[in-house]
């Protein structure tokens, strides 16, 4: 029986599921909602109305009201915490059991767990990743398959958690007949149950926060972080954290979201493949905003280049962390010449992110940790560059929503979009939230970029370069139908891509995309587990 004013819709019971969902930390969940959700709810529609703004042809700015805390210069954030000094390679992935102890033992210096973008948040999902994390902090992680023995080595990664985004709910958790945040559930139930342990063990509770487009929204997790603090009993700036700068909004703004996390910052992260998918949903209205292709939208392009440059500037200003991004390259097995090329890319956006002054790159394949070691070890001596201050960098906002970005829309790079936007969407409808796909290491923002890029080409006529041919929904509706059969796989199965090959066509047809594919999806993943239907979301 879960304490008063809580619900649990879901038929997922496994004894150690329950030891996530006991009743102290349900009552925890339930304090948290109780005391922010009507602060989430108002900044989410604050969200909209900035969105409004934007579609009516105010340009975005960085915020005259915050113009003093952007030239104070003497106000930093707090000094690294335990772990933290050095974190030239962070691996990152979904919690499933294998991949934790891989990522753990793959001798990058951080690996961030992932309930967000590389996680298909089914409840069995959520709270095994819950249980497999509480295990591996101590150290009872070790387990055989198939004949295999997976145990962890003596010096694992440094364990980071990225909770879900503000955006999405929990629907099987309910608090006084509302569903809670998913951002609250995942980041509750881990700091509840491990903060203690993980102080015990000479490190802390590190967090990194996705998809913020405002500074009062990391004033809300600031303001959280306190409470949560305050509740189990630990010192204020216990916590730390690192934001993702993946909003088109956000890179406005990162001055303001640092001062108001300055007490539990770790610094800023380029969430590269959000922050192009943010630049097309947040440049909606806007016709000048059309990108080529996906695989032309590089980090050398200029609005990318000048949110760089910004981002490791305003980081080494406070003193932390200015990290850098997901290169999408995974190992090709069997074709060495492929695999080749391949790496070479890894190695050269590597070496453009320590040579730009990152401190600290992303990997999503431990294979690949020895190739970004090599190259931040070679230039990057010391454990971090905060001393690389970056004072000949100046970026207007023209800079970020410069749309002069060289390349052309393809034929066949929009059959790549609705393979990626197929086979990703069908494989999260599943429980898979993390895909291999085309030798790239496909999640949910690859697959936003694809979506909101195909809408685009839909909603503003586009051409086609090679064959002259108009985007229209008509001509996505005849590739979405001919690639389908071609998709099913053991992961994706025939029935989930019938469901996101009509959420597709459909998609394109919107006046506006949708906000998040995750959003949109999410309601397939309540009904699997047992959600009753008055409970569940319905937006196809």
């Amino acid at each position: 029986m879960a304490p008063a004013g809580i619900q649990i819709l879901s038929k997922e019971a496994a004894k150690a599921q329950t030891e996530i969902l006991t009743d102290d930390a349900l009552s925890f969940l339930a304090s948290l909602h109780r005391t922010f959700e009507k602060t989430r709810q108002n900044l989410l529609v604050a969200r909209t109305v900035a969105q409004q703004r934007l579609d009516s042809g105010t340009p975005l700015d960085f915020h005259p009201e915050t113009a003093d805390i952007r030239a104070d210069p003497s106000w930093l954030c707090a000094p690294p915490a335990p772990g933290l000094e050095d974190r030239r390679v962070e691996i990152t992935g979904p919690t499933d059991r294998k991949m934790v102890i891989n990522a753990l033992n793959s001798g990058a210096k951080t690996f961030m767990a992932d309930f967000e973008d590389s996680n298909s948040p089914t409840f069995a999902n959520l709270l095994n990743g819950q249980v497999n994390l509480r295990d591996a902090i101590r150290r009872q992680i070790d387990f055989e398959t198939n004949g295999k023995s997976y145990k962890l080595s003596q010096n694992p990664a440094v364990l980071i958690v990225r909770p879900r985004g503000w955006h999405l709910e929990e629907p099987r958790v309910l608090v006084d007949n509302e569903p809670i945040s998913g951002a609250l559930f995942d980041f509750g139930l881990y700091f509840f149950h491990n903060a203690k342990e993980l102080i015990a063990r000479g490190f802390g509770p590190y967090f990194y926060l996705p998809k913020m487009e405002h500074y009062k929204e990391a004033r809300l997790w600031n303001d959280i972080f306190n409470f949560s603090q305050s509740y189990i009993g630990l010192p204020h700036g216990t916590i730390r954290a690192t934001v993702l700068i993946e909003t088109l909004p956000a890179a406005f703004q990162m001055e303001e979201i640092l001062f108001e996390l300055r007490e539990h910052s770790s610094g800023l992260n380029c969430g590269r493949w959000d922050y192009i998918f943010s630049f097309i949903k947040r440049r909606r209205a806007d016709r000048t905003a059309v990108l080529p292709d996906r695989s032309q939208v590089t980090m050398e392009v200029p609005f990318m280049d000048a949110y760089v440059r910004l981002l490791i500037q305003t980081c080494h200003r406070r003193k932390v962390a200015a990290m850098g991004g997901m290169s999408a390259q995974i190992p090709i097995k069997n074709d060495p010449k492929a695999n080749d090329i391949a790496m070479a890319k890894v190695r050269a956006d590597k070496l453009r992110e320590v040579t730009n002054g990152h401190d600290g790159t992303w990997i999503a394949h431990p294979l690949i940790n020895k190739i970004a070691m090599e190259v931040f070890n070679e230039h990057m001596l010391g454990p971090n560059q905060y001393h690389i201050r970056r004072e000949d960098v100046k970026v207007a906002a023209s800079d970020l929503l410069n749309t002069s970005v060289p390349g052309k829309i393809t034929a066949e790079g929009i059959r790549s979009s609705v393979a990626t936007a197929l086979a990703y969407s069908g494989a999260w409808v599943g429980g898979n939230g993390c895909i291999p796909l085309h030798h790239l290491m496909e999640d949910a923002a690859t697959a936003e970029i694809t979506r909101v890029q195909l809408w685009q080409y839909v909603k503003y006529s586009s051409r086609v370069a090679d064959t002259g041919d108009t985007v229209t929904a008509e001509y996505i509706d005849s590739i979405v139908d001919e690639l389908v059969p071609t998709l099913v796989s053991g992961s994706v199965t025939a029935k989930n891509l019938e469901i996101v090959a009509a959420y597709l066509k459909k998609q394109v047809r919107q006046e506006w995309p949708s906000e998040f594919l995750t959003s949109d999806l999410m309601r397939y993943l309540a009904v699997a587990d047992g959600v009753p239907e008055k409970w569940q979301k319905s937006v196809l």
